[in-house]
């Protein structure tokens, strides 16, 4: 009985697998100096030491293997998987919102930007989005043109992290107008190391806990109390690797926030959780998480997305979606597919 209880649920898998082209919304590279520093003009590619610093905490980590070793395995573990097409992030590249010397900052960028194009030109299922120097806005705008227009990015990549202003500033508008301009979304990838300035931690498994989500939340809370979701309302934003449970916690902490004190957001016309809602903002989940039918309840099928993290450490897999019976067919088609099509607006 056990075994033919396995073979059925294999074959409902692969059916759905076979039914559904999946994008995968996070998935990385691992880009190394020796990678960057050939495609970055001098000075800048003869910088002493790492091109970033290292933060105490991936010092004392144990690092990760170059992933994935090659193409072809990346490709073999995405057919395997039924995955079509697989959005490709930097890892420590996302960490260039540290930096201060602003023209370094878009080197780094350039340089990243270059290198990533050049990967995804190797196999039509892998996308990228681009890095910029939020630092130096007018650089940010320049590059994204050119990432998007003649590199065939197709989006961009934001750990606030460093940055001296919080992501809603108007600082950040002119980024943000000419991305809706390009119709590219903003991913939100929130750095392990949370709010800048915050050394609280003594264990790296106490910041790598806490940092990423507290990170998500105040970004999310800048955005919208900032206005860039009233200014922008093309602008399409993803909020990864945090999972999706915090989502209608945040909506209802947010409501009754804003509620006491509505003039510090002038901009607003509507409740907070009626734009973290309301289709312009899309969040990843875990396969598996436990919470995501109480999500789905709460904002719909239509904003959730499938991502793996792939080669990371804890990568998710399809499987672990695909075979829950707490969650419509329907709905897993959605996560899988549909959302992420709509999020870059390819559908």
């Amino acid at each position: 009985m056990e075994t033919q209880a396995h073979e059925a649920i294999e074959k409902t898998r692969q059916a759905l697998k076979a039914k559904i082209q999946i994008y995968d919304m996070d998935a990385h590279v691992i880009e190394t100096d020796d990678d960057l520093r050939p495609l970055m003009p001098e000075p800048f590619r003869n910088k002493q030491g790492p091109l970033l610093g290292m933060d105490e905490w991936h010092v004392r980590v144990r690092r990760r293997p170059r992933a994935p070793g090659d193409l072809e395995k990346r490709l073999s573990v995405m057919k395997d998987e039924g995955i079509v097409y697989s959005l490709l992030f930097p890892s420590r590249a996302m960490d260039v919102g540290t930096q201060r010397d602003t023209k370094f900052a878009g080197a780094f960028c350039r340089a990243y930007n270059d290198y990533v194009a050049g990967f995804c030109r190797e196999a039509e299922q892998l996308k990228a989005v681009a890095l910029l120097p939020f630092q130096d806005v007018p650089a940010a705008v320049a590059e994204i043109k050119r990432a998007v227009t003649r590199l065939g990015l197709n989006g961009v990549v934001l750990s606030s992290f460093g940055l001296k202003e919080h992501i809603g500033s108007t600082t950040f508008w002119p980024i943000y107008e000419e991305m809706e301009r390009l119709n590219v979304p903003l991913m939100i990838h929130a750095s392990i190391q949370g709010p800048t300035g915050d050394r609280r931690a003594d264990s790296f498994l106490l910041q790598h806990t806490v940092g990423r989500p507290v990170a998500t939340l105040y970004d999310c809370a800048a955005l919208i109390y900032g206005g860039v979701v009233e200014k922008f309302p093309r602008l399409r934003v993803a909020f990864l690797e945090n999972r999706a449970a915090w989502v209608p916690y945040w909506m209802d902490y947010l409501d009754a926030k804003w509620e006491n004190r509505r003039s510090d957001a002038p901009l607003l016309k509507r409740k907070p959780s009626a734009y973290m809602s309301g289709g312009n903002f899309y969040y990843s989940a875990e396969p598996e998480e436990k919470a995501l039918p109480h999500v789905l309840d709460r904002i719909g099928d239509d904003l959730i997305v499938f991502a793996t993290d792939y080669p990371h450490s804890g990568s998710a897999f399809t499987a672990d979606l695909l075979d829950r019976t707490d969650i419509s067919d329907e709905a897993k088609s959605k996560i899988l597919h549909d959302n992420g099509k709509r999020l870059f607006g390819w559908a």
